[in-house]
């Protein structure tokens, strides 16, 4: 095992550190209070190949690997959960799983289109009550010939607003529960599909969120992904498998990000003479923050490379890099909150966002009590995680 990163993915991390330092902190913090989502930004990572690291060259992308995509994840996410989420929306949760499962003609259509941010994607999985429990979907895709009628609706869609491109997520087969359950690749801006107004939330406010309606659109037969019915449940948990890995890297970037804030205001701000960094307190604090961060770090590089050998259903790894990575963050959050104290309460510092943006790993691409239950459910020997 080695813990050294490639000169390629090196040159692919500092390249990601200068844009999020140069590109997006400039201005994200005003994006984030006017609920501004930053295409532009989106389209200049799709321009600079940080979307491509795990998609072949055949496709428009670098095949760098997961390592490098986790890598890169984190760097933005230092700087930008909303801008984070576009790793899925472009890479993991549409190309990635396209690629993985979509006939030749799918993948020529659409992956380096995705990859490259010429267009933008979505995954409709969620719906009002469909969360965690995937087989409650009421959304419905009716065959009619050659073409698909899709109804029904789909809630917390990140990109909802702006997508142009839908991998969605419906039942061919009610009857048949898990097995009966496609997935479609759907043109947004079609006859039948509406978007409803963006979702105001706690943080990533400059990433759009909301609902996507479905009235009998018309899909093409050649749209169904794989040009299969019935495997929508396992592209889903596969499409979940690769997500994961984005979301933990996100997680990771957040609390490096924390961090990094945390020591800078440690070493400035004096109190009783001194630095407050000199205080023990404020040391053990950090301590802790800086070790559990590594900590989260060395399992989602672990989960990224155990993928770029060949073991893409690593799905125990993964549920515990996502885990305890969403864990971590949230608990460096309220480590750097104390630190600053009420300046980290303030908006005049990017302790307040990333704060908010912290909290959100536990909840998106499965909650952590789903995550302890795979887990558990995996160390008991009743269901085994990587079949």
């Amino acid at each position: 095992m080695t813990f050294e990163l490639s000169e390629e993915i090196l040159a692919v991390r500092d390249a990601a550190r200068k844009f999020a330092r140069n590109e997006v902190l400039p201005r994200i913090a005003e994006d984030e209070r006017n609920h501004v989502f930053p295409e532009d930004v989106v389209r200049k990572m799709g321009a600079m190949g940080l979307f491509g690291c795990p998609i072949p060259e055949t496709y428009g992308g670098s095949d760098l690997g997961f390592l490098a995509h986790a890598v890169v994840t984190e760097e933005i996410s230092k700087v930008s959960g909303s801008l984070r989420a576009a790793f899925n929306m472009q890479t993991m949760g549409t190309a990635r799983e396209i690629l993985q499962f979509g006939t030749e003609d799918q993948k020529e259509a659409y992956v380096s289109r995705l990859v490259n941010a010429e267009i933008l994607g979505c995954i409709g999985i969620t719906e009002p009550n469909a969360g965690s429990d995937v087989g409650s979907l009421k959304t419905r895709a009716e065959k009619k010939g050659d073409r698909y009628l899709l109804s029904g609706s789909k809630t917390w869609i990140t990109y909802a607003q702006v997508a142009d491109l839908g991998l969605i997520y419906a039942y061919t087969d009610p009857t048949r529960r898990y097995k009966g359950m496609s997935a479609f690749l759907v043109d947004l801006h079609q006859d039948g599909v509406s978007r409803g107004p963006a979702v105001q939330k706690l943080g990533w406010n400059a990433c759009p969120t909301g609902e996507l309606f479905f009235d009998q659109v018309e899909v093409p037969a050649e749209n169904l992904l794989g040009c299969e019915e019935g495997r929508g449940f396992e592209f889903c948990m596969a499409g979940l498998n690769n997500t994961r890995l984005t979301a933990a890297a996100g997680a990771v970037g957040v609390s490096q990000g924390l961090i990094d804030e945390a020591i800078k205001y440690a070493k400035e701000r004096e109190q009783f003479g001194k630095p407050i960094g000199r205080f023990q307190m404020v040391q053990e604090e950090l301590a802790r923050m800086v070790v559990e961060t590594e900590a989260a770090r060395l399992m989602t590089y672990r989960c990224a490379m155990q993928k770029d050998e060949g073991l893409l259903h690593n799905a125990l790894e993964t549920s515990m890099a996502k885990y305890y990575a969403s864990d971590v963050a949230s608990r460096v959050a309220d480590g750097a909150l104390r630190i600053l104290g009420a300046y980290g309460y303030s908006s005049e510092y990017p302790v307040e966002r990333l704060l908010r943006e912290a909290k959100l790993p536990q909840i998106l691409e499965g909650s952590a009590n789903i995550l302890k239950m795979v887990i558990a459910m995996d160390a008991l020997g009743y269901r085994k995680a990587n079949r």
